[in-house]
């Protein structure tokens, strides 16, 4: 079995990788690792959680050990498609960095610029950026792609999702020929082959499995769930979520809940915590800060159930996630594999429980294309509960047209009168109701006796007058 110190790493790098408990190198590693020290261009395709992090930033760390970065020109770049997954390329440095003195500087939105120019113009040797902020700072000027000796992409195919192809390509161009690439990426759709095609010089193929496959030390299983009435089918979902934490037990000790829309991810977050579930938000609306703070009480364990967007789908290494709870089924399919792949990392075990709505029918299909196997269904802990409910809304009495004067059960009927006469019955004006008609009672002609005696007065007695 290959160990990290047969991979002709320096001792200073074996020694950081020693304290940060790792012996054996991954599949990936063990793969990406040499081609990259030996200079090569690689190409990484592997499944999340297997690695792959480490196996750009331990060669990188190996390479630029010897040099000096220059003001506004750093070294290397790492390209992330998420500020979480750009922060978390950023911890790893810090780790296996710790023996080699190595400055870095991360370009993510949520920071001031000003702060981010203070570090790029002292010159660093790892420059780790999201892709539009990077390009925010080179055209304000400060910030020249040049001396670029190492470029990694990672998570490509997220890239691909976001939009942020162009991006690359651009960033590509202002970057020198002669760079050294590394291009990570958990699937390979042909824009993607395109652009490996076209800025990698002769890679070295790393691909340790089938390409979008899920671990095989995570459990997974489908709910589905009929839903009462089609109006209800969302709180039912929610109902079901907190019966499957339920049972599950202590075996969950932390979950991640994924949501498809940042609506719903702040929906379930406010149910789960108004019924006593430690649950907290994330999603790419919130404030940087914000989302740092819950993302950092996750991982302490100070937070029990993060309540996600995709955008904590990729890369967010938190190794001792027991859960995954899939809330909604997600619309592409590979998203499926990002999603319950941070749970059951570095050989642990762990579980997926996806909730289904016959809505979901179409994307579960293409989930179980993909991953090439049937997903177990289990039994929903509220069928019997939801029946009832359905029952019920089903025997519901028909409606009755109301009435203007409804009777009371108990109150007794008035006698029903006879049927007035064609004289008796009074006649009704237009005017309003219960007017006497002009032509029933006594006519009135003129004015009577009220009259002013000034209008009896002919013309010429008033101007007489």
């Amino acid at each position: 079995m290959t160990k990290f110190s047969d991979l002709a790493l320096s001792p200073k790098v074996l020694k950081a990788v020693e304290a940060a408990g790792y012996e054996t190198p991954t599949p990936i590693q063990a793969g990406a690792i040499p081609a990259a020290l030996e200079g090569k261009d690689v190409l990484g395709i592997a499944q999340t959680g297997t690695g792959k992090t480490a196996s750009f930033t331990l060669p990188m760390i190996h390479m630029l050990a010897r040099g000096r970065a220059r003001a506004r020109m750093p070294r290397s770049l790492v390209l992330c498609p998420t500020r979480e997954l750009a922060a978390q390329v950023a911890e790893n440095f810090d780790t296996y960095a710790q023996n080699v003195r190595l400055s870095k500087a991360l370009l993510i939105g949520g920071v001031s610029f000003k702060e981010q120019d203070i570090l790029i113009d002292k010159g660093v040797d790892v420059l780790i950026a999201t892709p539009g902020r990077l390009l925010d700072h080179f055209e304000r000027g400060k910030l020249l792609l040049t001396g670029i000796e190492v470029m990694v992409v990672d998570e490509a195919d997220r890239m691909l999702d976001m939009g942020f192809i162009p991006d690359i390509e651009r960033i590509f161009s202002l970057t020198p020929f002669t760079r050294q690439t590394l291009f990570f990426s958990a699937t390979m759709a042909p824009e993607i082959e395109r652009i490996t095609n076209t800025f990698l010089s002769n890679p070295a193929r790393v691909e340790v499995a089938r390409q979008a496959t899920a671990s095989e030390t995570i459990a997974q299983e489908v709910i589905l769930v009929k839903g009462s009435r089609r109006d209800r089918v969302a709180k039912d979902k929610r109902d079901v979520l907190r019966a499957v934490i339920d049972r599950e037990g202590d075996a969950c000790s932390n979950a991640i809940v994924f949501c498809n829309r940042k609506t719903d991810v702040d929906i379930v977050a406010k149910s789960l915590k108004r019924h006593g579930y430690d649950a907290a938000p994330i999603h790419g609306d919130l404030d940087q800060s914000q989302r740092t703070r819950t993302l950092d009480a996750f991982r302490e364990g100070e937070l029990r159930f993060l309540v996600a967007s995709d955008v904590a789908a990729r890369g967010l290494d938190v190794p001792s996630v027991s859960h995954v709870f899939n809330y909604d089924v997600p619309s592409h399919s590979e998203d499926y594999v990002h999603r319950i792949g941070r749970t059951g990392r570095a050989g642990r075990e762990g579980k997926a429980v996806m909730i289904s709505a016959p809505i979901d029918g179409k994307n579960l299909d293409a989930i179980e294309k993909l991953i090439a196997k049937e997903i177990p269904r289990t039994e929903n802990p509220l069928a019997g509960r939801e029946e009832e409910v359905s029952e019920v809304s089903e025997e519901k009495p028909k409606r009755t047209r109301r009435t203007r004067s409804r009777k009371s059960e108990d109150q007794v009927e008035a006698p029903v009168q006879a049927e007035a006469t064609e004289e008796e019955r009074p006649k009704r004006s237009r005017g309003g109701r219960g007017r006497r008609d002009r032509d029933s009672g006594p006519k009135v002609v003129g004015m009577g006796d009220h009259m002013p005696s000034f209008i009896a007065m002919s013309f010429e007695e008033r101007k007489a007058g």
